[in-house]
């Protein structure tokens, strides 16, 4: 019992640990904009957009405890088989989401059908990261990218998809899609609804090289790259992502408003690094930049759905001039 209860205590710490950067989604854009809205008196919006954010937040939360630890390591542990049987029925527990189910089950909050498909969620999320796909052990597996930038791009690809922000940028814009093809979405809540889709992303845009780790400016420094070449790689992932997740609704004031974002973005990106956790919400470097990025890309959509589609180009020349300067920035030797 002594060695069962150092691993549980173990995982304990490991769980605590995890759950400071589970507050990750405070410094989100998405939750600056909710808060602007609050501030703006309309809390309908606020509470949506806080709904959102939580429910992106269920399959991190649903993940297994016993994860948390290598499995070479915990094969490496002194356990007999009878101590692993009892560990792996006691570590469900230690999720805090077992424990709300149960209350809810407990206390009859909700009906025995929500119940059963919060349920079903919880053990998708406790047992998906276990399963191996295709073989690779990955949801998402990468083909290989052509050009010189290929191994590039598929790395900040890898990185996007390890963050909260695409999935909440995701679930967006398969509701939309949804909405769009059912004939029932008026034609003034596309743009709208593209806007959530982009700031959804948008933090994103002020982190590029925060899941890079530590010597990233070395490693940066060795490919026969230029510095703005590096950020265009990571700057296509965005664009491109933004671009194929609003097909269905604006995809033209979606370019405008991530090229808007980017051209924000790079400043905070090599100059103010803020190294971001994986499966978390990125957070923006701090509430005023966010929220400047935040109103001028809902003026750069806006702009180019009701004004000009020349927005883009204009939109095109500031990233452009951003570019150029990170990639400045980052050959002069911008801590990253």
């Amino acid at each position: 019992m002594a060695r069962l209860a150092t691993v549980l205590k173990a995982l304990l710490r490991i769980g605590a640990r995890d759950g400071k950067t589970l507050g990750s989604f405070s410094g989100n854009n998405l939750f600056y904009l909710a808060v602007a809205l609050l501030f703006m008196s309309d809390a309908k919006a606020f509470v949506s957009l806080n709904v959102i954010l939580l429910i992106t937040l269920f399959f991190p939360l649903s993940t297994d405890p016993l994860r948390k630890i290598p499995a070479s390591r915990l094969a490496a542990w002194p356990l007999r088989r009878g101590e692993l049987r009892g560990l792996r029925l006691i570590t469900p527990w230690l999720n805090p989401i077992t424990w709300v189910l149960a209350s809810l089950v407990l206390l009859r909050t909700v009906s025995m059908g929500l119940w059963a498909t919060l349920a079903g969620l919880f053990a998708f999320g406790f047992v998906m990261p276990s399963l191996r796909l295709g073989g690779h052990g990955r949801l998402w597996p990468m083909p290989p990218f052509p050009t010189r930038f290929g191994v590039l791009v598929k790395a900040n690809l890898r990185q996007m998809l390890a963050t909260l922000d695409f999935y909440c940028a995701l679930l967006l814009a398969c509701g939309a899609a949804v909405y769009r093809f059912s004939g029932a979405m008026p034609v003034e809540a596309r743009v709208p609804l593209t806007l959530l889709i982009v700031l959804a992303l948008s933090s994103y845009a002020q982190s590029l090289f925060g899941l890079d780790g530590t010597g990233a400016m070395t490693r940066y420094r060795l490919l026969p790259l230029r510095g703005w070449q590096v950020l265009l790689a990571k700057d296509a992932v965005v664009v491109a992502v933004d671009v194929l997740l609003c097909l269905p609704l604006a995809p033209l004031p979606a370019l405008s408003a991530a090229l808007m974002g980017l051209a924000l973005g790079h400043g905070p990106s090599v100059r103010a690094r803020r190294p971001q956790t994986r499966w978390r919400f990125t957070a923006a470097t701090s509430f005023g930049p966010g929220i400047v990025q935040v109103i001028l890309m809902i003026l750069a959509a806006t702009a180019t759905a009701f004004a000009s589609v020349g927005v883009v180009a204009g939109c095109g020349v500031l990233w452009g001039v951003s570019l150029w300067r990170g990639g400045r920035w980052l050959e002069n030797g911008a801590e990253i």
